[in-house]
């Protein structure tokens, strides 16, 4: 299969209010969401479509509070640009596997615990260490 990089290319644009910006962001999510089965075709993943789409829809729900305008845009252009990437096989299938469908929570530790990583912050998180 060849990459077509210009497939996914859109024109950057800002939205003129709330709604639009809603309507771009459900529109966005669709794209994904249809992308799926390409998704795990395309990098051989072994999980399923419905496990993608699962995440998928948990990437978009940890971002349902947000309400500054300027702060939707930027969130609306790094989703568009991660689909690009990903559809235009720009990714290593470790980058999906660890970045897209592993969650980014953390479990739960104790004082002790977070004194023998070397610091009692929970803001530090480690990076992505591919397929676990």
């Amino acid at each position: 299969m060849t990459t077509i990089p210009s497939r996914l290319a859109q024109v950057t644009r800002i939205s003129s209010n709330p709604n639009e910006a809603r309507t771009r962001v459900i529109d966005l999510y669709r794209a994904w969401v249809r992308a799926a089965p390409e998704i795990v075709e395309l990098y051989a993943l072994p999980v399923t479509p419905a496990y993608v789409r699962h995440c998928i829809r948990q990437k978009f729900e940890a971002n349902r509070h947000v309400t500054d305008q300027r702060a939707i845009e930027v969130l609306l252009l790094k989703g568009r640009q991660e689909l690009q990437e990903t559809l235009n096989i720009w990714k290593q299938p470790d980058h999906i596997m660890g970045i897209l469908l592993q969650p980014n929570e953390r479990p739960q530790r104790s004082f002790l615990q977070k004194f023998y990583e070397g610091r009692d912050e929970d803001s530090v998180r480690p990076a992505a260490s591919g397929v676990v």
